[in-house]
């Protein structure tokens, strides 16, 4: 309780800040680059180089209440089947640019729902794929799946296409939940779909859960997350549900007086992470969990555990290129974000050029503060030595950086021989601290809530 009483008078329970899956956050891209910079930086990777790429699929069956992705729905195939053209038009504006022997060392298929697309477009877009790049040795080949929106003529293309990990959305599965959220997936389904899987001999599986919906009480988000633990996930990412209708207006049909309070999210939170941890689960970071022998968990005890747009990651990659409408690239540069509507993007593309509407370009100060940003997320602690050898930095010049967060959250962080250190009881507050070293004006972004 007064753990809880010190959080409230930091403001844990009345802040919005990013979850800094990037930094600078893309609130604060701009149209300063443009098709042409993303070009240049595709042909400034090094030859031989491994790379990330992430495939963009817009298109659900169903729009979710809850979701704040952008997302299309459609009910016949002929959009889908379109946009896949664009994709492998794209696709091929990309070899065109990309240096001699770059690998794929990820491959994320993402939305929307990738698994609207038919086998017969699975396997097209796949070989097009790999007609770019090859898989690196090593390689990790993932995919979005709706339980939902899958059957094993779908399965058996991914795992010949070598997908190797899935992803599975899961939110809750509370019917009253459900129906109150617009997602409607119960657990039979998502059972069904995971045996499905694994009988294709994928048997790496994340999944997705979220606390801060609507009616969801301690008693219920223990129920779901022990039937969550029954499918052996390894990987699960314990999401807040981010209320944000003047964004995404379909969360408008989500009522807001049955969303818990502040307080009761983090008890929410408290509640499922207790049960992963006595699962023997690791914790990664503020919001993920993995079995002992997951990738994430072996990252996280070598210093190797990177944090991107899909959340936590054990990707090195020093490049991330998006395809498809709204994707966003990172490189050494900056970012790069393609158009977000699927109708100008496929003009652009149709016109023989990249669609990048907006990014940032990053100065030394955006790639300082966004490792030590990174750095509290992933470690909750800073390494002085890495700062100092990578940006020329003095120990003066730190304790100066340090002494804003010391100074705003007193007796929750640590100064240790070593950096900066956020202890057990603080880390509700670690995107805040984080917050600490974001030189941008955040006033003007609708963030998400704290907890």
């Amino acid at each position: 309780m007064e753990t809880k009483t010190q959080l409230a008078k930091l403001g844990l329970f009345d802040a919005k800040v990013p979850r800094y899956t990037s930094y600078p956050t893309a609130p604060h891209f701009s149209n300063d680059v443009a098709p042409g910079d993303f070009s240049n930086w595709i042909k400034e990777i090094p030859p031989g180089s491994d790379i990330s790429l992430y495939v963009h699929v817009p298109f659900c069956r169903r729009l979710c209440w809850f979701c704040a992705c952008r997302t299309q729905g459609t009910q016949s195939e002929s959009p889908v089947r379109a946009y896949l053209e664009t994709l492998k038009a794209e696709l091929h504006l990309l070899k065109r640019d990309l240096p001699e022997g770059v690998r794929l060392n990820r491959l994320h298929w993402g939305g929307g729902t990738p698994t609207l697309l038919t086998a017969d477009m699975m396997t097209d877009l796949t070989g097009a794929i790999m007609d770019v790049a090859p898989f690196a040795e090593g390689y990790e080949f993932s995919v979005e799946i709706d339980p939902n929106e899958i059957d094993d003529s779908r399965l058996a293309a991914l795992a010949a296409a070598g997908m190797n990990r899935a992803s599975i959305g899961v939110q809750d599965f509370d019917d009253e939940i459900q129906k109150t959220i617009g997602r409607i997936q119960g657990y039979d389904v998502t059972r069904d779909a995971i045996e499905a899987i694994r009988s294709h001999g994928v048997y790496s599986l994340n999944a997705d859960i979220l606390y801060g919906l609507p009616h969801q009480s301690k008693e219920r988000i223990t129920e779901s997350v022990q039937k969550l633990l029954s499918l052996n996930p390894d990987r699960v990412a314990l999401y807040g549900y981010a209320h944000v209708p003047w964004m995404a207006k379909r969360q408008q049909l989500i009522p807001s007086d049955a969303l818990p309070t502040p307080q009761e999210r983090l008890d929410l939170f408290e509640t499922a992470r207790r049960l992963f941890v006595w699962d023997n689960y690791a914790e990664i970071g503020i919001d993920h969990f993995a079995t002992q022998s997951d990738g994430l968990t072996i990252a996280q005890k070598t210093g190797k555990l990177r944090r991107n747009f899909q959340g936590y990651t054990d990707d090195m990659s020093e490049v991330l290129v998006g395809i498809g409408a709204s994707s966003i690239s990172r490189f050494p540069q900056g970012y790069a974000q393609n158009a977000p509507s699927t109708g100008v993007h496929t003009g652009a593309i149709r016109e023989g050029r990249f669609s990048t509407a907006r990014g940032h370009k990053f100065s030394p100060e955006d790639k300082l503060r966004g490792r030590i940003i990174e750095m509290l997320m992933c470690d909750f602690r800073t390494y002085d030595d890495e700062l100092k050898d990578n940006y020329g930095l003095s120990q003066s010049a730190l304790n100066t950086m340090y002494d804003v967060a010391k100074t705003e959250f007193a007796g929750m962080v640590e100064q240790t021989p070593d950096g900066l250190f956020i202890p057990p009881h603080a880390r509700p507050l670690t995107r805040m601290i984080a917050r600490a070293f974001d030189a941008y004006d955040l006033s003007k972004a609708g963030h998400s809530s704290a907890i």
